[in-house]
């Protein structure tokens, strides 16, 4: 299969019009489970599909360490190769690399303001167009509102999409019985997005918790499955079959 019919049938499309259109640019979106369930991996899948499509990716992780971060990537394009059967595998993840930066920080050593600067220095005197950044590891509980804020207006001000995960507690409360983390409350005003990874068995289901100004009525019925990485339609079919 070639490169741009993968992207249409891409379960990430359903994802996009559950969300009217997407995340979109100047809007942030946050991911949100307890930690070993699969935020990390949701988030990689969303950077392969973007890279697919051709656009730039900035992934910035406040991991002590970024070789797994490569190892997400490299084993969530092989396994998007195997299930399409992607013509030409090697060329198009040559040409995607060429796509994709990591950055590594230390949150508890680099403020807000440095992140966004080194991100801005990436596009601007790098010339490294992009248009999507993922933030993996970021720890709400150390942040503030103020900090996060910052990141609204960044992504505002330079155009741009960003992604971040978030950590919680297992068993932590959600307020107003509406599926939001207590732990993501003070923040919601500044997210746009809101995806809760609930465990379900053997899958993991993608709950849509916040819609821009909507509030969410259809569930996208996908699925991340544990096994091999990738997001996929929950009806029980094999996505792009």
């Amino acid at each position: 299969m070639i490169r741009n019919e993968i992207v249409k049938r891409s379960p990430v499309r359903i994802l996009e019009q559950s969300m009217h259109g997407g995340l979109g640019k100047g809007n942030i979106g946050v991911i949100a489970a307890p930690k070993g369930v699969g935020k990390t991996a949701c988030l990689v899948h969303l950077a392969t599909d973007q890279l697919l499509e051709g656009r730039f990716v900035i992934h910035v992780s406040f991991a002590t360490d970024t070789h797994h971060i490569i190892t997400w990537y490299e084993d969530i394009f092989q396994e998007i190769a195997k299930r399409y059967r992607l013509d030409g595998a090697m060329d198009v993840h040559d040409d995607i690399i060429r796509h994709r930066v990591i950055m590594n920080f230390r949150q508890d050593g680099v403020s807000a303001g440095q992140v966004q600067r080194s991100v801005r220095s990436m596009i601007s005197d790098a010339n490294f167009n992009a248009e999507v950044v993922f933030v993996d590891g970021y720890d709400f509980a150390k942040s503030n509102i103020e900090e996060f804020g910052s990141f609204k207006r960044f992504a505002e001000e330079a155009g741009l999409e960003i992604w971040f995960s978030a950590s919680l507690q297992r068993g932590a409360p959600h307020n107003d019985g509406a599926a939001v983390p207590a732990l993501l409350e003070r923040y919601l005003r500044h997210i746009a997005v809101l995806i809760a990874l609930e465990p379900c068995g053997d899958y993991i289901h993608l709950k849509l918790v916040k819609d821009h100004e909507n509030v969410p009525v259809n569930d996208p019925h996908l699925k991340l499955d544990p096994h091999i990485l990738l997001i996929a339609e929950g009806t029980g079919a094999e996505a792009g079959t």
